[in-house]
C-alpha cells in the first residue's frame, strides 16, 4: 500500500472477510478514512502517520478496521466534505465489505455527516465523535465521567438536526391561547441543557473537593511534578516505573484519562508528588480542552512540567508542537511559571548513531534527559535532575536544636530536605535545604532556636 514516503492518495486496502456484524469475533467492522489537502500546511507530519493515528484511534474502541485509505482532497464540499466521485467509490465499499461504521478522520459539520450517512446507508462519525468514545470508555474517576459526558452532550446537542418523521411540529398550548408546540427536536434540545447545567453543577461541587485535596497537599507541602505529552509517548509507563504503580500503561492512545497521583522519593530524600495525566493528540478538539481544563489545572499548578517525548515516533518534532500548543492553550509556556524537563523516551529503539546524536542534543540543553522508560535506561538522571531543579530555590542552612523539641525537628523534615545530621548531647546538627518562604514559617513558628549559614 505504501509506496513511497510522500503520499498523494492510497486506496482503499480491504478484508473482504466476514459479515456486517463481523460473526467470528462480534467487533464492529469499520473503515477508516484521512481525508488531507496537498497544499494545507503538515507541520512535518506525514500522510502516512496520520492515518496509523487515525487508524490507532479506532483500535482504542476495539472497532475492526476492515480498510483504510488517505484521500488527497483538491476542496472540501459543503454538503458532503468529500467529491461526488469519492463518495459514490466509497459507498460501494460501505456496501461490498458490509461495513458497520466509516470512521472519517476530520471534523464533520452535523449536516456532511447526516448526508453521508444517508448515501452510504451506515454510521458516520468524526475525529471528534470518536476521540469521545473513547474518553467514554476510559473514564472511571467521577469528574472524568462526567467531563465526558458534558463534551458529549454538547457534542450531541450541535447534531439535532430535522431528519427524523417524528421532529414533525405538533399543536400545543390552552385554549385560544394555543399555538404551535415544541417540536421533538426542541424537546430533545431542551432535555441536552437541562442535563448540561445538571452536570456542569455536579462538576462545581467535585472541582471544589479536588481544590480542598490540593490545599491540603499544599500545606504538607511536597512538590508536585506533572507529566505530560502526546497520547501513547510513554507518561504512564514511566509513572509506573518510578511509583511501583499499576497503571494502565499499554501500546494504545489514551490508554490514560484520569489523572493519578503518587508520592516518589527523589535521590536526596525529598519527597515528591508525580502526576500522570492525560495524553495530548493533534486536532484536539476544542471541546474536550474546554471539558478537561480542570483535570489539566493539576499541570497548571505543577513545580516541574515533565513533557514526555516519544523520540523514536517518526513525526516527534510534530507530536511536540501539538502538546506546547494545548499547554499555549492553557496557559503554560516553556520559560515562564513552572520549571520543564524534557524527556526523550524510548531511545532504546533507535539505531546507535542516533542515539548517540540525542545524547550529544542532550548534553548541551541542561533541560532535557534521554531514556527509555520502560527499560530503565538513565532513568536515574531523570531523578537527579528532577531533584536538582528542586534544590535550586532552596538555600542551605544549618539549624542547632534541642533533642527535646521533636515538634521543631519533625517539621524540618516535613517542610524541607535535611541533607546531614549530627546528634551532640543534648542538640541536633542539621544541614537541611530550605526554601525561602519556609524559612520564613520556621521562623515564625520556633523563634527561639538558632540557625546558622
Amino acid at each position: 500500500m505504501w509506496k513511497t514516503p510522500t503520499i498523494v492518495s492510497t486506496r482503499l486496502k480491504s478484508d473482504l472477510t466476514g459479515s456486517r456484524g463481523d460473526a467470528e469475533d462480534g467487533r464492529t467492522r469499520a473503515i477508516v478514512i484521512h481525508p488531507f489537502k496537498k497544499a494545507a500546511p503538515s507541520r512535518g507530519r506525514t500522510v502516512r502517520s496520520s492515518l496509523e493515528e487515525a487508524v490507532g484511534l479506532a483500535l482504542a474502541i476495539k472497532l475492526k478496521v476492515i480498510a483504510e485509505e488517505a484521500v488527497s482532497l483538491p476542496k472540501i464540499n459543503a454538503g458532503t466534505y468529500f467529491g461526488k466521485g469519492t463518495v459514490e467509490r466509497l459507498g460501494e465499499v460501505v456496501e461490498g465489505d458490509g461495513v458497520d461504521i466509516v470512521c472519517v478522520d476530520t471534523a464533520l459539520s452535523p449536516v456532511q455527516q447526516r448526508t453521508l450517512e444517508k448515501v452510504w446507508n451506515t454510521k458516520v462519525i468524526d475525529r471528534t465523535g470518536l476521540i469521545l468514545e473513547i474518553f467514554g470508555e476510559r473514564a472511571r474517576s467521577r469528574e472524568g465521567v462526567l467531563q465526558v459526558e458534558l463534551a458529549h452532550l454538547n457534542y450531541q446537542r450541535s447534531r439535532l438536526v430535522r431528519t427524523w418523521t417524528h421532529l414533525e411540529r405538533q399543536r400545543g398550548g390552552f385554549g385560544f391561547l394555543g399555538g404551535p408546540g415544541e417540536t421533538q427536536i426542541e424537546a430533545d434540545r431542551r432535555m441536552i441543557s437541562v442535563r448540561i447545567n445538571k452536570i456542569q453543577r455536579e462538576l462545581e461541587t467535585v472541582i471544589k473537593t479536588r481544590e480542598l485535596h490540593r490545599e491540603a497537599r499544599r500545606r504538607v507541602p511536597y512538590p508536585v511534578i506533572a507529566l505530560v505529552g502526546y497520547t501513547n509517548a510513554g507518561k504512564s509507563t514511566l509513572f509506573n516505573k518510578l511509583t511501583d504503580a499499576d497503571v494502565l500503561a499499554k501500546d494504545l492512545l489514551f490508554a490514560t484519562l484520569d489523572p493519578t497521583m503518587r508520592a516518589i522519593k527523589l535521590p536526596s530524600g525529598r519527597s515528591a508528588i508525580l502526576s500522570d495525566t492525560v495524553g495530548f493528540v493533534s486536532d484536539l478538539p476544542t471541546t474536550l480542552i474546554a471539558a478537561f481544563r480542570a483535570t489539566l489545572e493539576e499541570v497548571i499548578g505543577a513545580d516541574i512540567i515533565v513533557h514526555v517525548r516519544d523520540i523514536s515516533h517518526p513525526d516527534t518534532e510534530a507530536q511536540k508542537a501539538d502538546v506546547l500548543d494545548v499547554l499555549n492553550e492553557l496557559g503554560v509556556q516553556f520559560g515562564k511559571g513552572p520549571a520543564f524537563v524534557e524527556t526523550l523516551n524510548k531511545i532504546d529503539l533507535l539505531d546507535p548513531d542516533l542515539q548517540e546524536a540525542v545524547r550529544n542534543q542532550a548534553a548541551r540543553e541542561h533541560h532535557v534527559v534521554p531514556m527509555s522508560a520502560l527499560n530503565g535506561f538513565e532513568n536515574a538522571d531523570f531523578l537527579t535532575s528532577l531533584d536538582g531543579l528542586l534544590a535550586s530555590d532552596r538555600d542551605v542552612r544549618g539549624f542547632k536544636l534541642p533533642q527535646s523539641d521533636g515538634a521543631a525537628i519533625s517539621w524540618l523534615y516535613r517542610h524541607a530536605d535535611v541533607l546531614s545530621r549530627d546528634d551532640k548531647g543534648d542538640f541536633a546538627h542539621l544541614e537541611v535545604a530550605i526554601a525561602p518562604e519556609e524559612l520564613a514559617r520556621f521562623k515564625k513558628n520556633y523563634p527561639n532556636h538558632r540557625i546558622t549559614g
